[in-house]
């Protein structure tokens, strides 16, 4: 086996090219939050610090599977101090204001940028654009708030993640690739770990579901795709607050990017199952193309929802059963709770690897329909 530096190139300009469009989409999305204590009727409570343990549990979990604008490892609540670091924000509000993310002191005070003053909202996390240094967010009857909000194309939690896990994949398979060149196919170094990973892709993802005449101009995505799930998945399992594919934007670009894909190398069979099914009476035909066309549409959809769903659902269950150790206050309760905490955790990393089994399997199975060749003979 071979790895070239072709789809190694592939896969940084694959991840990176829509970094702008997941730094601008998360501004707006993840308000589920501020809407579901508006259906309640909650609206000033949703403005009022939690003092219990319930409600700072419930706050703890929304902080930990929502977006932000700095990167927090640690917060100690009796001091009032984090330990983390601030990132970039890129505003574009006549013209670009980039300024770090510190200057809103964790969204207790007022930035200034250029004579322009922004504040960061504690309920959906999202910057808005103030009268004056002294001016505050204002809401509506319905409770959302009616101050102005700047284009957001910040460097956010999501976003640097995203990086990091495109430079983890660079170097450990640009290395792979050399070693491949230097010792004649033989893989050596950290690298090798992820050569039975790249043979099963191959062998038992991508010909069996595209088959071997066109699987080679698909490898370099189901690779990239694969691998990116799997990291940032990883990456969730970490203390961090880290939920990337639990975010609704990355997996609906991750599953525009398969679409994309699958559509623009079709053939002409491909298309022709759909508008002018062969074998199928041609009155028949007119009725099922829209409905043929229709699940064309509707499988993107399916990949996003599977990868987002499994992902923030594990987060917020993992996180509510840990948070029941200090609402028990027992060695009984804690106790329970902090195994069946753990056990989750093991089943998390098995989920970790199988959603991105699951995403890569159904790109290649979409892959494989798209360059599917018929031999039909045309019904009369």
């Amino acid at each position: 086996m071979v790895i070239s530096n072709r789809p190694l190139r592939f896969i940084i300009a694959t991840l990176v090219a829509f970094l702008p469009l997941v730094s601008f989409a998360n501004s707006e999305i993840d308000t589920a939050k501020v809407k579901i204590e508006v259906a309640q009727g909650h609206e000033k409570v949703a403005h009022a610090e939690p003092t219990d343990v319930k409600s700072k549990i419930k706050a703890f979990i929304a902080h930990h599977v929502l977006d932000s604008h700095d990167f927090t490892f640690l917060s100690d609540e009796v001091k009032g101090e984090s330990y983390g670091f601030s990132l970039p924000v890129i505003l574009w509000d006549n013209g670009i204001q980039f300024f770090s993310s510190s200057k809103f002191e964790h969204g207790e005070a007022v930035a200034e940028s250029n004579g322009n003053f922004y504040k960061l909202n504690h309920h959906d996390g999202k910057i808005y654009k103030l009268d004056s240094a002294q001016g505050e967010i204002k809401e509506g009857k319905n409770g959302f708030p009616t101050n102005v909000r700047p284009i957001d194309f910040s460097i956010t939690k999501t976003v640097f993640s995203i990086l990091i896990a495109s430079i983890l994949m660079f170097l450990i398979f640009s290395n792979l690739a050399k070693t491949y060149a230097k010792n004649q196919g033989i893989a050596s170094g950290f690298g090798r770990i992820f050569e039975p990973i790249v043979l099963f892709i191959r062998d038992e993802i991508a010909v069996p579901n595209i088959g071997e005449k066109h699987y080679k101009k698909y490898m370099s995505y189901l690779l990239t795709i694969f691998f990116f799930v799997l990291f940032l998945n990883i990456f969730g399992l970490m203390p961090f607050g880290i939920n990337v594919t639990g975010n609704l934007t990355i997996t609906f670009s991750l599953a525009i990017m398969t679409f994309l894909i699958t559509n623009l190398t079709a053939n002409k069979n491909y298309w022709g199952h759909i508008f002018w099914m062969p074998g199928v009476p041609k009155v028949m035909r007119i009725v099922l193309a829209p409905i043929e066309l229709l699940g064309v549409i509707i499988k993107p959809f399916s990949l996003m929802i599977r990868l987002y769903a499994n992902i923030f659902a594990g987060h917020i269950v993992l996180m509510s059963i840990i948070g029941l150790m200090f609402i028990f206050k027992s060695w009984l309760g804690s106790s329970l709770s902090f195994g069946l905490s753990f056990a989750l955790s093991i089943l998390e990393i098995l989920v970790a690897f199988l959603q991105a089994y699951i995403f890569t399997l159904l790109s290649a199975l979409y892959f494989g329909s798209a360059v599917e060749e018929h031999h039909h003979e045309e019904a009369h």
